[in-house]
């Protein structure tokens, strides 16, 4: 292969000094779409500084190469569920909690689990060959919980799955046996589907529960059209794996 290096012109460098003998120039960095063609090979960037996640932890630690990965159900809301999240927000806030909306929704049908960038497309495949042929189907989530993530840094504000139950544990079923192939960790045994609306730093869970709670249930049981905002079709799975989203459509 090769070696890219920058060339000027003679005419237009006699007058200038010349290297002495025996001295080396120092090499010419690579080109910039070089870099980024090995970056995007690696994955994300490294991310680790708590202020570049908004004082989030990581699960694991990040490696080169290595690529967060996980499956899920995306959810569209209308604009008027925006409305409905402002309120619940706001709550919290007044019961101590200050809360983050979340930016996207969705409901998890896997746990982040670690790929290396050679396996996305095999795993992929692996989902598509496995849940191509799945209908879509009604989910409502209506029902306000409380979750913290396994190390208790980090406290949710969901929407409970009341219907819809039955399907999402099949596109799960079939979502662990991708992931047993890769030799990656399945999906928890007894799964509380769900919407996640907000979040914060810190475990949360006792402050947010009891009459904040039911507090919180009275503002989604009262709020206008309530029953039609918490409801949505499945329509697609996606899998997100560092900054790459694939999608599979069910029928």
């Amino acid at each position: 292969m090769m070696a890219l290096v920058s060339y000027s012109s003679s005419e237009e460098d006699e007058g200038e000094t010349s290297e002495p003998p025996g001295r080396r120039l120092p090499p010419l960095p690579p080109p910039t779409t070089v870099l980024r063609m090995f970056q995007d090979m690696e994955g994300d960037e490294d991310l680790d500084e708590n202020t570049k996640h908004e004082g989030r932890i990581r699960s694991f630690k990040h490696e080169r190469g290595n690529w967060a990965t996980y499956v899920y159900i995306p959810f569209q809301p209308q604009e008027e569920f925006l409305d409905l999240l402002d309120e619940l927000v706001s709550v919290a806030a007044e019961n101590g909690v200050l809360l983050t909306k979340m930016s996207e929704f969705h409901i998890s049908q896997s746990q982040t689990v670690v790929l290396r960038h050679h396996w996305i497309n095999p795993f992929v495949e692996s989902l598509k060959d496995k849940l191509h042929c799945m209908y879509r189907f009604l989910c409502i989530a209506e029902r306000i919980k409380v979750y913290t993530n396994q190390e208790k840094t980090r406290t949710f504000l969901g929407l409970e799955v009341s219907v819809g139950m039955e399907h999402l544990l099949e596109v799960v079923s079939e979502v662990d046996r991708s992931l047993q192939e890769f030799n990656l960790q399945t999906f928890y045994q007894e799964p509380s589907f769900h919407v996640s609306l907000a979040w914060c730093v810190g475990d949360k869970y006792e402050k947010l529960e009891g009459s904040c709670l039911l507090e919180l249930q009275k503002v989604i049981d009262r709020f206008e059209d309530s029953d039609t905002l918490t409801r949505f079709n499945a329509e697609e799975i996606r899998c997100k794996a560092g900054n790459k989203t694939f999608c599979i459509p069910l029928l």
